[in-house]
């Protein structure tokens, strides 16, 4: 079973969403038969390489509201966040483009697959949230894709140059024609959708569902003594 997941490295419930289908797969019993994919998604294309300002600031101007109100607003997020075990700085990110991130992250994949990507996903995450890192920055990004895993000249050819920049537009296209309009949003087998960072119940749900419906039992109609069959046993004359 496979699941992609689309988010962005600067969305706080992407890494929540995060949190929730781990813990949903930590508990799912066929968690060795599923492989989990990260697909790219930028909340704001045009966010700036270099950036300017904090997201507090910026979300009180996109929201016409006090700093103090866009403070509140990121206090309320950072306390579900600390439910499902991560703890969030948000007053200390800013507000950064993070294409560089998602090429960062194909790398990831073609270099080690699902695992690495994942390590690497994760690793970029904690950087942004919980320590507050510019990962728009080069120097930041090879620090930590390194520190995940990643070989060092790798990262620097493709921070470089624009490798893996038509991946990442590619993603985006695709999460629009499954008709996502925000992140994070999971697609199991290609087939079911889920959008947002749902309770880890709906997740199990979800993959119980996936699971079943990919494995269908076949109802046996007629059995018993009367019936010619051979079994480990051997057959019957």
């Amino acid at each position: 079973m496979k699941i992609e997941i689309w988010s962005d490295v600067v969305c706080p419930w992407c890494y929540i969403g995060k949190r929730r289908i781990e813990n949903a797969l930590a508990e799912f019993e066929h968690a060795d038969e599923v492989e989990v994919h990260w697909r790219s998604y930028q909340l704001d294309p045009g966010a700036p390489t270099e950036p300017t300002e904090s997201t507090t600031t910026m979300l009180a101007r996109k929201y016409g509201q006090s700093p103090d109100g866009a403070q509140q607003m990121q206090d309320r997020v950072e306390a579900v966040a600390a439910e499902e075990g991560l703890v969030y700085r948000l007053s200390q990110t800013l507000h950064l483009n993070t294409v560089d991130a998602h090429r960062v992250i194909h790398l990831a994949h073609e270099q080690g697959g699902n695992e690495l990507q994942g390590q690497v996903k994760e690793a970029l995450l904690k950087a942004y949230f919980t320590e507050g890192r510019n990962v728009a920055d080069h120097a930041v990004l090879r620090e930590v894709a390194v520190g995940a895993g990643l070989d060092a000249t790798r990262v620097d050819e493709v921070l470089g140059s624009r490798e893996f920049e038509t991946d990442v537009h590619a993603d985006v296209a695709q999460a629009q024609a499954y008709g996502a309009s925000g992140v994070p949003f999971f697609v199991v087998d290609e087939k079911y959708g889920v959008s947002g960072a749902q309770p880890t119940e709906v997740f199990t749900q979800v993959l119980e569902r996936a699971w079943s419906e990919s494995r269908p039992k076949i109802e046996v109609l007629a059995t018993g003594a009367d019936g010619q069959e051979c079994g480990p046993d051997g057959c019957p004359i």
